[in-house]
């Protein structure tokens, strides 16, 4: 026996080693052909998604951007500054600028490409947030109640204007229910009451109307039915086999304490405004600051092809030089000896080199981009192709008369009409209503329900006419006897519910608002006062570069006056070439350098209009709502004849109280004050310093007609 037991014990072992220890890693498919196309290796690899628009125009059909080696103008595009922005606002479905100023931005191009749908501006965003909603919606409870509003309101968390407001639209609810029931009971046979096999057949069918209104009350309209119908046994159980239970209820539900009042409930709706209102002054930021860029652009360019027409006249001034030299050297005269030759020739070069990086620029950070450069930028502004065959010249010419402001009517418009500090007290007003919502969480939550309910019975439902039959009589009507008003209920209901002992959370809700709105001021008052720096260094700057116009312009006078001389005495011998050469390199730092600053003083300009808030209204740009639909301005016309022919009940007061003064001036004449600045009149050319002598006039270098071609 105890042999017996060992072998079965070691085959028993053997087996199960061999089942254990032999079976494969993967199990075996009968089925199984080898195509494993649809297996994947790894979670997540880079596709293309599956959408294609069309390109624009500009996109599709650019061209080969100009360049030193391929320099081919189809036609010269003459525009004017105010066709500049025109052009750009027409094309600026997104605004193509970023934060800042121009001098600390980078690439244009490169910011739009790095940047994202929420954080780019467009014509679209305040539409966006006047349309946003809240994916939750109206919230009811099983007898189609509107639930009442829980927490304080907060900006961050309010949808737009018409979300808030359908808040206060009215809400169906329906629910239909139906049941069978077939069960033993723990009853006796004789049991005249309970049957032992109770079976039934019950439905439920509930519609209501729920309305919340401003002043938190909820208004609810119910109708219920109700079929039941049993094999509980006619007479001392039952009356009848089956019967309709019809009622017709009002249940109104007012807060009296938390949530209670128009100035609560219409706090979500105003911070929906308000929040409309912010983005209405981001746009505006938005659009002004496009503008400063197409205007700075636009005067940069024009400083492009002065400095690319002073550096064609250094470079032709010094190949004559050179040429005169080398015919010297050639001759064995004076002044043509080997260095005075490769000094000249050394200047020619350093003038030839002037021109090409005035036309092409640099890519180096911080350095000029050149006249192409200076051009795309604009372009890019103006959401135009990067070359199209054409090359833009400005034909406006920069103002050189002193524009002066006075600084209180200054900063008086600039405090009252920047964008920035009314956004900023939109935040403050935010604050003020988020502070009134989260006082009120403060207060207990009573709530008083009232509810008025008309009943009907009977073993049929509805017919069209009346019978007269009363329930429980047989033939009797369920809507017939809800009709005859014999059977009326009514109920009252009060609930109470007090914050958590403490009211931690509410306390620290009113002090979070509280310091929350104190930082907004104080935020306030900086900005105000970084404004009133940044305006004064606007005024400083223009006076400066105005001052520095003159300054140069008198530079580039003696400059002239120097190289005239300067050829004399080289012609003549008597003054080495070295002579001639410096005065015709500071000639052209001169030029250079006046039409440059002549350039920043038109910039200083735009920029203190930019600072005031009346650049929109300098370049003839009013912001205003787009057209509606016609269908829109039919009922808007249709509700206010409704509204014309109702009767105004005048309170006295609104709640919550007034927090706009209306429409935002546009205009600065609306002020009384001068919007556009003090121009005084002057010559257009700056005045010489000293008297002027006889054949000054021939020494006066004209500016230059801009350039068809930078040959």
């Amino acid at each position: 026996m105890t042999r017996q037991l060992t072998t079965h014990l070691a085959l028993m072992l053997t087996l199960l080693s061999l089942v254990t220890g032999c079976h494969p890693t993967q199990p075996f498919y009968l089925q199984e052909d080898g195509d494993l196309s649809h297996y994947l290796d790894t979670a997540q690899q880079i596709e293309q998604p599956d959408y294609d628009q069309a390109s624009l125009d500009e996109v599709v059909q650019s061209h080969s951007p100009f360049m030193l080696s391929n320099f081919e103008i189809d036609e010269t595009w003459d525009l004017s500054l105010e066709e500049c922005v025109s052009i750009a606002l027409q094309n600026s479905k997104i605004i193509r600028t970023v934060g800042g100023t121009q001098q600390l931005r980078g690439n244009f191009a490169a910011t739009i490409m790095s940047a994202t749908s929420e954080g780019s501006t467009s014509v679209y965003d305040p539409a966006i947030v006047e349309s946003t909603t809240n994916p939750t919606g109206q919230v009811v409870d099983s007898q189609g109640n509107r639930v009442q509003q829980r927490g304080a309101a907060r900006a961050n968390q309010t949808v737009g204007v018409e979300d808030a407001l359908a808040e206060f639209d009215a809400q169906f609810f329906s629910a239909f229910n139906y049941s069978q029931t077939d069960r033993p009971r723990n009853t006796s046979n004789q049991n005249p009451f309970n049957p032992l096999i109770f079976q039934a057949t019950d439905a439920n069918f509930l519609a209501a109307v729920s309305k919340r209104t401003a002043t938190g009350s909820i208004f609810t309209f119910r109708g219920t039915t109700a079929y039941s119908r049993n094999n509980i046994p006619i007479g001392l159980g039952r009356a009848l086999p089956l019967d309709w239970t019809q009622t017709i209820e009002a249940e109104w539900t007012q807060p009296l304490l938390r949530n209670r009042g128009t100035q609560v409930n219409r706090i979500p709706v105003i911070l929906a405004r308000t929040n409309a209102d912010i983005s209405l002054a981001d746009f505006e930021t938005s659009v002004r600051n496009l503008v400063l860029d197409v205007e700075n652009a636009y005067w940069d360019l024009h400083t492009s092809y002065r400095s690319l027409e002073t550096a064609k006249t250094g470079r032709d001034s010094a190949q004559v030089t050179w040429k005169n030299t080398y015919l010297k050297s050639e001759a064995g005269a004076t002044g043509g000896d080997a260095q005075a030759e490769a000094q000249s020739r050394e200047q020619y070069y350093f003038f030839r080199a002037a021109v090409q990086t005035a036309l092409a620029g640099s890519n180096v950070q911080g350095q000029d981009p050149g006249l192409l450069g200076r051009e795309r930028q604009l372009r890019f502004l103006m959401g135009l192709a990067p070359s199209d065959g054409r090359l833009i010249r400005p034909i406006d010419e920069p103002t050189m008369a002193p524009v002066e402001f006075q600084w209180h009517d200054v900063q008086g418009e600039a405090l009252f009409r920047s964008p920035e500090l009314r956004r900023q007290k939109w935040r403050i007003k935010q604050r003020e209503l988020e502070l009134i919502s989260a006082r009120n969480q403060l207060l207990p939550e009573l709530n008083v329900s009232g509810v008025y309910r008309f009943v009907g019975v009977g073993d049929e439902l509805i017919a069209a006419e009346r019978n007269g039959i009363i329930f429980p009589n047989p033939g009797s009507r369920a809507w017939e006897v809800l009709t005859g008003g014999d059977f009326q209920e009514a109920g009252l209901r009060v609930d109470f519910t007090p914050p958590a002992f403490g009211a931690r959370r509410e306390l620290a809700r009113v002090r979070n608002v509280q310091l929350s709105m104190v930082r907004e001021q104080a935020l306030l008052e900086d900005k105000e006062l970084a404004l009133t720096h940044q305006l004064s260094d606007a005024l400083v700057g223009l006076d400066s570069h105005y001052h520095l116009v003159q300054t140069h312009f008198q530079r580039w006078i003696a400059s002239t006056k120097e190289v005239n001389a300067a050829e004399l005495l080289v012609d003549r011998g008597k003054a080495p070439i070295d002579i001639l050469l410096d005065a015709q390199r500071r000639r052209a730092n001169a030029q250079i350098d006046y039409y440059r600053a002549l350039s920043e003083y038109n910039k200083s300009v735009a920029y203190v209009h930019y600072l005031k808030g009346s650049l929109l209204e300098f370049n003839n740009i009013v912001l205003d709502e787009g057209p509606w639909p016609q269908k829109a301005y039919w009922d808007a016309l249709g509700r206010a004849r409704e509204r014309d022919a109702s009767y105004y009940l005048d309170y006295g007061w609104t709640r919550p109280n007034v927090i706009s003064r209306g429409p935002a001036l546009q205009h600065g004449g609306e002020m009384g004050l001068s919007p556009l600045g003090e121009e005084i009149d002057t010559p257009l050319q700056p005045t010489p310093a000293g008297p002027a002598s006889e054949g000054d006039d021939n020494f006066l270098p004209t500016p230059a007609p801009l350039p068809a071609s930078p040959d």
